[in-house]
């Protein structure tokens, strides 16, 4: 869930090693990969979660998500999570090491999975009040937008990489109205969650593009974990719509 954009490809390398000047069989092979990986990513999540809300006390949970929400402490959350997002992202990225790669999107997946767990305590609790599964339904509602973008850049093949520099600002913006909102005391409402909703969905036509037509054939982590990003982005807000509804 950065708001930060990062250029997994900012190297100049020779064009042979690019997923897009492959041959077909290099190139297919290297999307079967990545998307593998984005699978793996969210079944590591899922698992993550699952042994976090069966292992740890409840009230130990509510605890320590009053602890990350109260007060500065969402600040200092967004900030621990926005630095380990900026190394677990150079890691994926390494060029001479796999297992700095796998450390990479690890890391990235367990961050998530931590900063997850007050959103997803609020989910349950509301879902059980009101006698519905509200995030397997924020779920399937994510899987369905994700599949539907990832098929449209598949099928137009559109070299969408123009908007790297404006979802880079789109996502500081977004950042500085979640900032002022902690500071204030302000509630941003389901108007911005559509808006992050549209910026996330945003981001994975730019990955998705990327995918095709700019990372080099050994980037099928790096590209994963920025998949995975995005996924995780229109997740956490899709929820909050779902939560929100009235």
């Amino acid at each position: 869930m950065s708001y930060l954009e990062q250029n997994p490809y900012a190297a100049t390398f020779a064009p042979s090693l690019f997923a897009a000047a492959a041959e077909e069989s290099e190139r297919t092979a290297f999307i079967r990969r990545t998307y593998t990986h984005l699978v793996g990513a969210v079944f590591a999540f899922m698992a993550i979660e699952l042994v976090i809300f069966t292992m740890v006390p409840a009230q130990t949970l509510m605890d320590l998500s009053l602890r990350m929400m109260g007060g500065y402490g969402w600040l200092i959350v967004l900030g621990a999570f926005m630095l380990v997002s900026v190394v677990a992202d150079r890691w994926a990225r390494s060029a001479t090491s796999l297992a700095m790669q796998y450390a990479g999107l690890g890391l990235y997946v367990a961050a998530e999975a931590v900063i997850f767990v007050p959103l997803l305590l609020m989910a349950q609790h509301l879902g059980r009040a009101q006698g519905e599964n509200i995030i397997a339904s924020a779920g399937v509602m994510t899987a369905v937008v994700f599949g539907g973008l990832t098929v449209l850049v598949f099928v137009t093949r559109a070299d969408l990489s123009w908007l790297g520099r404006y979802l880079g600002l789109a996502g500081l913006v977004a950042l500085g109205f979640i900032v002022c909102a902690v500071l204030f005391d302000l509630h941003l409402g389901n108007l911005f969650a559509g808006i992050m909703v549209g910026l996330a969905a945003a981001y994975i036509l730019y990955y998705t593009s990327n995918i095709l037509h700019h990372y080099r054939l050994d980037q099928h982590v790096a590209a994963a974990l920025a998949l995975f990003a995005s996924v995780a982005l229109l997740f956490w807000y899709i929820l909050q719509l779902f939560m929100n509804r009235d």
